[in-house]
Order: C-alpha cells, then structure tokens, then sequence
C-alpha cells in the first residue's frame, strides 16, 4: 500500500531560479530575430513582383508594331515574346517563392497569422507547420522554377544532328520525370 501512495504523488513542479528565468527568456525571445528575413523576404518578393510587372509591361508595348512587320521579323519578336513571357512566369514564380518564405518563417518563428486561417479564399500553400513542410513547398517551387528556365531556353533550341536530338529528349523526359517525381512525393 505504502508503494501506491507514492507512485500517485505528484512530482513538485520545478522553480527555475531568477537567473534560469531572465536567461530562457532571451533565448524565446531572440526568435524575433527571423522578423528581419520575414521582412527582408517580403520586400524582396514585392521588388520582384515589380520588375517582372514592369518587364510584362515593355513586352507588351513592343507588340504594338507586329502587324507592320515582315515575316522574319515577326517571327523573331514572337520567339523573343515568348521568352520573355516564360521569363516573367519564372519571376512571378520567384517573387511567389519569396511570400511563401516570408510567411512561412513568420508562422514557424514567431506566430500562426489569424487573419489567414479566417479568411475564406485562403490557399493551404501558406499553411506552414513545420521546417520540411516549409521545405517541401519550397522545392516544388523551384522544380516549378527550373522547369520553366528549361522551357525559356529550349524555345530557341534548333537540334540539327542526332545526338543533339537525342539530348533534347532526354533533357524533356528528366523533366517529365521531375514533375512525376513531385507530383508523386506530394500525395
């Protein structure tokens, strides 16, 4: 009987000394030191959002001349537009990349963002909880990224002998495969 008893006492909670206290709290408080990447990430993803919207916008002030042009020259600025769009799609991926990091380390580091969990159109893409979470959204991103830098530059890319050829195929089926491998890892 003895044994139950004390099997059944509570253990005394642990009184940390003045020292011990001060201490622990400026080791939990010095997390506040990620606001300075949250910010510096925000801004960064805000001045890429910028460029890219600027380069759009001279892209599409260069069409305006299309319809006078000659075959060849009208072949050559779509080639060059087209560049230039999956260009700004890599910026506009980039600049996404950025937010998600930014908040990401906001919702690891210092607290979840309310506003966001309320909010009905919402993505789960900014619901971080935990570092491989934030990681894993991450690399697809930039899988997203380099996939479209493959696609930039393969536009311009005119294989005149077989092997070359045979490169070009690989290089398209090793990004199919990095697609189906994340896509796979995802579900």
């Amino acid at each position: 009987m003895e044994a139950n008893k004390t099997e059944c006492q509570p253990v005394p909670k642990h009184q940390p000394s003045k020292v011990e206290s001060m201490f622990e709290s400026a080791l939990w408080n010095s997390r506040f030191v990620v606001l300075v990447a949250v910010i510096a990430s925000m801004v960064t993803a805000f001045g890429i959002f910028y460029l890219t919207s600027v380069d759009i916008f001279y892209t599409i002030s260069h069409l305006t001349h299309y319809h006078e042009m000659d075959d060849a020259g009208r072949a050559l600025l779509k080639a060059q537009t087209v560049a230039h769009v999956v260009g700004s799609v890599d910026g506009f991926l980039l600049g996404a990349i950025m937010l998600i990091f930014s908040l990401g380390l906001y919702e690891l580091f210092i607290s979840k963002i309310d506003i966001a969990e309320s909010q009905h159109g919402a993505s789960n893409i900014l619901f971080i909880s935990s570092l491989d979470d934030l990681k894993d959204r991450l690399a697809k991103v930039i899988v997203l990224i380099l996939i479209v830098m493959f696609f930039e530059q393969a536009i311009f890319l005119k294989p005149t002998e077989p092997l070359e050829l045979l490169y070009y195929a690989l290089a398209i089926m090793m990004v199919a495969l990095a697609l189906y491998l994340s896509h796979k890892a995802y579900h």
